[in-house]
């Protein structure tokens, strides 16, 4: 077992797992438990699974300096960050109910099966009572799915797929991150203004859940304004060179390439688009442009100039000027230097949500936890009033449409706010077709 070095002392050791363990198919509580993993002593011990190596590493790194921080500010260190602005006023600094944080780690590789494994770990083998982080939709589902039968509480990190809170949904796991619904739902407006209605669109997407659901959503936004869809390609999630997939653009009549892409992916299959020179064309009367769907801080420095005038949606930004931003902002950039990003934001907020839910539970139980979660509304975390939807644990609030900016004074100012889309904008009914098939089932307290 690889050790975790300490870290001023809230980083526990034993805390990443290779993907060789096995996966574990049933749990057992001790008997003497009332749920799984309940703190007995002074402390409690939370599991941050992020993609340390893999395509998705970068963001992984951003979301475990989140994460510390969070860790920090329950603990009473430094300013408070977001819990000075929350809404909530449960979190007094001294912990979670009294008790100190410590956090183990592991490395999810951005493969469900190692994600599994280290998760897995951190619950048997450390006593982890929560697991946060994740920037795969792909591995939120396979650790959701663990984490359920497991009987602790799962915060999901950067999940973009609709079936996480969809057909994947499960009861003990929650999300803050919003989706491709909601990405398509702000993006349509926008893109229709300005690229007009009749449109020609190729998609090139990642080859699994999270690509599968952005693409569909996309297209079917898109499409009821009058676009076209000419093709959809699936790419392998391994991929670094797209050259192969751009050629066949050039010759479909497509004036508009949407690239569901993420992470490393992403940066690869627009730097390879601007290499062909797709935005020198002009296509059906029309200049070719491009839109990425998804977009992130870490991505568009990865990208460059090649982000330049190029559209997309986020779930928050740190240009936003409400005082729960500009704390976090502040925060995280006299600690580590820079401004977060955005799958940062999500693994800090979705960390003192649930510290703030145990608070107001009065108790680590997950079903306690959970009960908490369900139907919560709360302000002052970046992103204006938001819900945590009971019937199926997804967040609604204020979601972002961007722009790579032109002229950008330093790679953390590649991104321009276009819009800050409303919260009624971008929600839809628990049984939308589009997250229809699955059911929230009941909380697992392990017991």
């Amino acid at each position: 077992m690889t050790k975790n070095l300490t870290r001023r002392g809230v980083l526990k050791s034993g805390a990443v797992a290779g993907a060789g363990l096995a996966v574990p198919t049933i749990f057992t509580a001790s008997s003497a438990a009332a749920y799984t993993n309940e703190p007995t002593g002074s402390s409690v011990t939370l599991g941050f699974n992020v993609p340390q190596t893999g395509p998705y590493a970068e963001e992984g790194l951003d979301e475990l300096r989140a994460q510390e921080l969070a860790v920090e500010h329950l603990n009473g260190m430094g300013d408070g960050g977001m819990m000075n602005t929350f809404s909530s006023k449960a979190l007094k600094g001294n912990g979670i109910l009294g008790k100190k944080v410590e956090f183990v780690t592991g490395d999810t590789q951005t493969k469900s099966d190692a994600a599994r494994a280290s998760a897995k770990s951190m619950i048997e083998k450390d006593g982890a009572v929560m697991i946060n982080g994740g920037s795969s939709s792909g591995v939120a589902i396979a650790v959701q799915g663990l984490c359920q039968d497991a009987g602790v509480i799962f915060m999901a990190g950067l999940t973009h797929s609709n079936d996480t809170t969809g057909k994947d949904k499960k009861a003990n796991g929650f999300r803050h991150f919003f989706n491709g619904y909601m990405s398509g739902a702000a993006l349509a407006p926008v893109l229709s203004s300005a690229y007009g209605s009749d449109r020609n669109a190729y998609h090139l997407t990642a080859d699994y859940t999270w690509g599968w659901t952005q693409q569909e959503s996309i297209a079917a936004a898109t499409e009821a304004m009058g676009w076209n869809t000419v093709n959809n390609v699936l790419t392998p999630l391994a991929s670094t060179d797209f050259s192969s997939y751009i050629t066949p653009v050039l010759n479909s009549g497509a004036d508009v390439l949407v690239l569901n892409h993420y992470g490393g992916n992403m940066v690869n299959s627009l730097t390879n688009a601007i290499q062909f020179g797709l935005r020198d064309k002009v296509v059906n009367g029309k200049n070719f442009e491009i839109v990425v769907p998804l977009y992130s801080e870490l991505m568009a420095a990865g990208a460059g100039k090649n982000v330049e005038g190029v559209i997309g949606s986020m779930n928050w930004n740190w240009q936003l000027t409400d005082e729960g931003t500009k704390a976090f902002v502040k925060s995280f950039g006299e600690k580590y230097g820079r401004p977060p990003s955005n799958s940062a934001h999500t693994c800090y907020v979705q960390t003192i949500l649930y510290a703030d839910a145990c608070e107001r539970a009065g108790t680590f139980n997950p079903c306690g936890v959970g009960e908490a979660l369900e139907g919560f509304e709360f302000d002052g975390m970046g992103n204006g009033p938001t819900l945590y939807r009971a019937e199926d644990h997804q967040c609604f609030k204020d979601v972002l449409v961007m722009k790579g900016k032109e002229n950008p004074s330093n790679e953390y100012d590649t991104l321009q706010i276009l819009e800050v889309t409303p919260r009624a904008q971008v929600e839809y009914a628990p049984d939308h077709p589009m997250f229809a098939g699955g059911e929230l089932g009941a909380c697992n307290s392990g017991a």
